[in-house]
């Protein structure tokens, strides 16, 4: 297979040893598409921007300024709360992961798929919660997206892989901290439409695909530093973790379909390929549908079924959100 790279981070890493870049027959075309890409994602982001990025990723959404401004201003606020948030439920907050949310635009990834309807102005709610996506699938609320990407301990040299692309909100956010960033979606009208609003961004080191994630990536050369999955699952999926590198980390809810005492899971493989395991908190997600729906459960993942104490009090959800309890 051909290998993926980041277009930004050879140009980052080019720049800094004073090294060339590879030259081919392509190479050209392949550095001014990489400057074009970082100077995509340099564009102070702008109501102009923004419509022109939601036209070009096929789905078209005209607002005016006075609702642009608007939800402009309530983004301080929801980076406070994530901010507050993180330090109270992991003692700091991580800076990698609040650049992160404050590069990425939220108000371009509430569109609901099955209608073809933009939802921009339902950006960075007061109340954080799950957003419908259609075919039943949902764009997570934002603090327990902040909450699972510092879990994640995601670095810049990390290759990372999500399973459950869902509106494409989560891969961006760790894109912005990875040096690639791979995810898979199994409903497919879904990811496909979801594949195609990286680009308009400037996103280039973001590589998605339609496919079950039970299986994970085995074409990706080297596995992957972290794996998050954003769907519950029953058990962890062996292939996610012989794809996770020694020294990896993978991030999973694991519970009963739509049942509460769904748990979040810390997989740990060390540098001599053992795997650890522990219990996070308590969350509800959608659940992970295709091959584990059908596979047994291996016996000696038994254990990940038991129950375990919520962190805070349960909040009730809704059967498409996910939420971090």
């Amino acid at each position: 297979m051909t290998r993926m790279f980041s277009r930004r981070s050879l140009i980052v890493a080019g720049a800094a040893t004073g090294a060339a870049l590879p030259f081919s027959s392509k190479g050209p075309r392949l550095f001014a598409q990489a400057r074009a890409a970082d100077a995509a994602a340099a564009q102070p982001w702008t109501l102009e921007r923004f419509e022109k990025a939601m036209a070009e990723s096929g789905r078209p959404c005209k607002i005016d300024q006075k609702t642009f401004d608007a939800i402009q201003a309530r983004k301080p606020a929801a980076l406070q709360r994530i901010e507050s948030y993180l330090k109270e439920r992991l003692g700091h907050a991580d800076p990698a992961v609040m650049e992160a949310f404050r590069q990425l635009p939220r108000e371009y990834y509430h569109y609901h798929y099955d209608t073809h309807t933009p939802t921009p102005s339902a950006a960075y709610e007061a109340d954080p919660k799950p957003w419908a996506l259609g075919y039943g699938s949902a764009l997570s609320d934002y603090l327990g997206q902040a909450y699972m990407s510092q879990v994640c301990e995601a670095k810049p040299e990390h290759v990372t892989l999500e399973i459950g692309t869902g509106s494409g909100f989560q891969s961006s956010l760790l894109s912005r901290i990875v040096k690639h960033s791979y995810s898979i979606e199994i409903i497919e009208p879904l990811g496909k439409a979801v594949g195609k609003i990286f680009r308009p961004l400037g996103y280039d080191n973001i590589s998605s695909r339609v496919g079950d994630g039970y299986f994970g990536w085995p074409e990706v050369e080297g596995g992957f530093d972290v794996i998050i999955v954003t769907c519950a699952a029953q058990y962890a999926p062996p292939d996610l973790l012989k794809q996770l590198k020694p020294n990896g980390r993978m991030i999973i809810p694991i519970g009963q379909p739509f049942k509460r005492g769904q748990i979040l899971y810390i997989y740990t493989k060390d540098a001599e390929g053992k795997v650890h395991s522990r219990r996070d908190v308590g969350v509800f997600f959608i659940p992970m549908t295709g091959a584990m729906m059908k596979t047994p459960r291996p016996g000696s993942d038994n254990t990940h079924m038991e129950k375990a104490t919520p962190t805070a009090s349960p909040t009730a959800m809704p059967a498409n959100g996910s939420h971090v309890e």
